[in-house]
């Protein structure tokens, strides 16, 4: 399964998100706040294999390390990005590396944002969904961002984390309850879900 996600940009230095397909994600040295959407905090949690790239460098004028997570929203030429606790509700993609250009991300990130100024990529945020196991994920089918959200039966674009798979793109390790699934071929990661 895979998908396409809206570009953003933002104004003044020329920031944006590029579109790439939809993989898989699972957390790995975020926090969660009491605001988490399942009720308990995300807790601190090894980095997942594979998942997360290096800090190539570049610069976005947004400060956020490897495994933190983010809100981002808006157009292409008006995007917001601020620091949210992963696994919260507000929270929507993490950062898996940090390149000098959205070339330098793996192929199979879900989004990147990125800086230009006149003209020449200055740095980028490579970014995945914030998906947590236990947790549900609105995925529009639109051009709107990523969700967390409560698992509301019948809910549209929802899906149930059921397990998120490392080291494989074979999604026949998922569990019987998965319906669906997004691969990360070229970081051999596969999450498992299930609609609501």
């Amino acid at each position: 399964m895979s998908r396409r996600l809206p570009v953003f940009r933002i104004p003044g230095v020329m920031a944006g998100l590029a579109v790439l397909s939809c993989a898989v994600l699972t957390l790995s040295g975020c926090t969660g706040g009491e605001d988490s959407v399942q009720g308990s905090p995300v807790t601190p949690a090894a980095t997942v294999p594979g998942q997360n790239g290096a800090d190539e460098g570049g610069d976005v004028d947004f400060d956020a390390a490897i495994g933190d997570c983010v809100a981002l929203s808006g157009t292409m030429m008006d995007a917001e990005i601020d620091h949210a606790p992963c696994g919260s509700e507000n929270s929507n993609y993490k950062v898996v590396a940090k390149a000098p250009t959205q070339d330098g991300c793996a192929s199979d990130v879900d989004q990147t944002y990125y800086v230009t100024l006149a003209g020449q990529e200055q740095g980028a945020l490579c970014l995945d969904i914030d998906w947590v196991e236990g947790q549900c994920m609105t995925i529009p089918t639109g051009s709107d961002s990523p969700s967390h959200s409560p698992c509301t039966p019948g809910k549209p674009d929802t899906v149930h984390v059921v397990k998120i798979l490392t080291g494989t793109t074979d999604e026949a390790g998922c569990p019987d309850e998965a319906t669906s699934y997004y691969t990360y071929d070229e970081r051999q990661l596969v999450t498992c879900v299930a609609e609501v």
